[in-house]
């Protein structure tokens, strides 16, 4: 397959997997900045335009891998769907229900497909807690937390940006996890500084209860962490993954149950890449995927809901 990857923040990460896939015959990125897309061409053996239309439109281009900021991804998706291209679209989605119902509608109106890189369902840590809520390894589950915590590393991420572009990996889990789950509850405050913010929301179903935390207000020398506790009828589960950005990272995940306390140990893959592998296998095969469209826009309804709560309040 061929791929034309749009931006060269993100997507210089994504063409650096591409070009190692064996499905993969010719990997184009765009770019405007035309130092920068010469060096990861010597660096990644890949082409490199400075032209979006020629890209879009190339004849032997097969899919368009969107890296380029959320606000602009409805357009492009939209011109690629158009050009007759699939489009793999970077997370969140978009940013507004608006454009996400019309890339909803461009999409049923073409015969190409639009999968969202919802990378949490490929991270080993998260698959373990989704084998084992849809085996019942360790009995029903009955409570899940999930966290996702920053410095500020990110920009803006106050209360109006937060639930859209931190908290989404969260909410992609536990709407493709508990699919119907009810929002019960939700409560967010700022920090001392502008674009700083902590908000907690808890979903429920009839057996389930689960909360999401997010926080971008931690202080400079906090890790970048995420994490779960699961509850079940017969173990719990912790994870946590911590990250000092400066190459030290530190991941475990440990059960509890009448045996003791048991590390789990990790395939060690990465989710993206995994997440890419899958996308194409479905692109190619046609089958149905668990990066949809539909997916990726039932947890940014979710978000977006969160968002309008949030700002209403504060």
């Amino acid at each position: 397959m061929n791929i034309g990857i749009l931006g060269t923040g993100f997507g210089a990460y994504h063409a650096g997997i591409l070009r190692k896939l064996e499905k993969v015959n010719r990997v184009v990125l765009f770019g405007r900045n035309e130092e920068k897309l010469l060096k990861l061409k010597k660096e990644l053996d890949i082409e490199i335009s400075t032209s979006l239309d020629e890209v879009i439109n190339d004849p032997g281009i097969d899919i368009i891998d969107i890296c380029l900021p959320s606000e602009l991804h409805k357009q492009y998706t939209l011109l690629a769907l158009q050009a007759g291209k699939h489009v793999f679209c970077e997370t969140p989605v978009c940013l507004t229900m608006e454009d996400a119902i019309a890339m909803k509608q461009a999409e049923a109106q073409s015969d190409k497909r639009v999968f969202v890189n919802q990378f949490i369902k490929f991270d080993p840590a998260y698959r373990y807690l989704y084998e084992a809520l849809q085996q019942k390894k360790y009995g029903r589950l009955l409570k899940v937390s999930l966290s996702r915590e920053t410095p500020p590393l990110w920009g803006d991420l106050g209360l109006d940006k937060i639930t859209v572009s931190l908290m989404i990996h969260e909410l992609d889990f536990i709407t493709w996890t508990l699919k119907d789950a009810d929002l019960t509850s939700l409560w967010g405050t700022v920090g001392s500084h502008t674009g700083q913010s902590l908000v907690q929301a808890a979903f429920d179903t009839p057996q389930i209860n689960a909360q999401v935390i997010a926080a971008s207000l931690m202080p400079s020398a906090y890790p970048f962490k995420v994490g779960y506790e699961a509850y079940f009828e017969q173990a719990k589960l912790e994870f946590h993954e911590k990250d000092d950005m400066r190459g030290g990272i530190d991941t475990a995940l440990y059960e509890y149950s009448i045996s003791g306390r048991q590390e789990i140990i990790l395939d060690k893959v990465n989710p993206y890449e995994e997440s890419l592998r899958y996308a194409l296998n479905c692109f190619r095969d046609g089958t149905e995927s668990i990066l949809s469209l539909d997916h990726a826009l039932s947890a940014l309804n979710t978000a977006l809901e969160l968002k309008k709560r949030l700002t209403l309040v504060h």
